[in-house]
């Protein structure tokens, strides 16, 4: 699964430092994402709306 935003990867290299994840998995997401310009966040999507009857 590719990163979705800059602070994710930031994240994720943390915790590669801190030895919470393994090398392995941060290369397989760093290789799925590319180069791909990614934002410094990603909002959530807004929840729909509940139509009235």
């Amino acid at each position: 699964m590719p990163f979705k935003s800059q602070a994710q990867r930031r994240k994720f290299a943390e915790l590669l430092v801190k030895g919470k994840i393994s090398n392995q998995t941060f290369e397989e997401w760093n290789r799925e994402t590319g180069s791909q310009k990614l934002p410094e966040r990603v909002k959530p999507k807004p929840k729909a709306k509940r139509k009235r009857k």
